[in-house]
């Protein structure tokens, strides 16, 4: 199982940008996927998550801002960053939960980098 993300590069303050992650391999099912990030010399926080119903969830510093929708028949999940902001500079990961039909377990893809400046 991977996870390919894509979508990062550098944007403008106020700008947007659409991250892309693509689950692919022997699927049987995925649970939770969400998005993560890490800023230099900081720890990866968690952005945005979503369950395999569609209910989301958000760190504060992203709601309103940032959207994170899925394609279950693609096996992807998306984030919609709006309006962002030189402190959204990260790498951002792409985290799945993902049963295999032998277990579920936690996936990650290999990071895309978002950088905000003028």
């Amino acid at each position: 199982v991977q996870l390919q993300a894509s979508g990062g590069g550098l944007v403008q303050p106020g700008g947007s940008l659409r991250l892309s992650c693509k689950a692919s391999g022997s699927i049987f099912s995925i649970n939770g996927m969400g998005w993560y990030r890490q800023a230099p010399g900081k720890q990866r926080e968690a952005v945005a998550a979503i369950t395999s119903g569609g209910s989301t969830n958000y760190a504060e510093s992203v709601k309103g801002r940032f959207f994170i929708s899925r394609d279950n028949a693609k096996n992807t999940v998306y984030l919609q960053m709006n309006s962002l902001k030189s402190e959204d500079t990260a790498v951002y990961y792409c985290n799945a939960g993902i049963n295999t039909g032998w277990g579920s377990s936690d996936y990650w893809g290999q990071g895309t980098q978002v950088t905000v400046s003028s």
